[in-house]
């Protein structure tokens, strides 16, 4: 067992969110899924999924159904780090849920859980970039686009 495991409260969506995830991530799988066998505050009914326990790229996750006592919003998010422009776009494709959310890499899926697909090569321009000409391109984008980060870079 991994020592700090990522836990997501969705209202009554767990089990869907789980299966979405790990219909998106090639190395995905679900481990396991617990139900409710009392009655709790949260009304969700005997038999209904309490937890799914899934793992994407080596890493653990456990989503709960806990009612609608808490939202997800953008001060959590998780990134993907991709090697290259196409990465980005399937990412982006598959995940992004709600245009307005979109911004220099971060997006909404259609849970309200937010993301950051974040190309390799960003890190390697913004690090050697010593006019901030990649972060004022960045700035303006909503999915990163490594070719119009490069060309900043290199003064175009």
């Amino acid at each position: 067992m991994q020592k700090i495991t990522p836990f997501l409260w969705f209202e009554n969506n767990a089990e869907e969110a789980a299966n979405f995830y790990v219909s998106v991530f090639k190395n995905s799988k679900i481990i396991n899924t617990s139900y409710y066998t009392v009655d709790t505050p949260s009304n969700m009914p005997v038999g209904s999924v309490l937890t799914v326990v899934f793992e994407i790229e080596g890493q653990e996750f456990q989503a709960l159904n806990g009612g609608p006592f808490f939202k997800f919003n953008e001060s959590v998010s998780f990134v993907v780090n991709c090697e290259n422009q196409e990465e980005v776009d399937y990412y982006w494709e598959k995940l992004s849920a709600d245009p307005k959310a979109e911004q220099c890499g971060w997006l909404k899926d259609k849970f309200g859980v937010s993301w950051q697909i974040v190309p390799k090569k960003l890190g390697e321009l913004m690090g050697k970039d010593k006019t901030g000409k990649v972060m004022e391109v960045m700035l303006n984008m909503k999915k990163i686009e490594i070719d119009k980060l490069e060309k900043a870079y290199k003064g175009g």
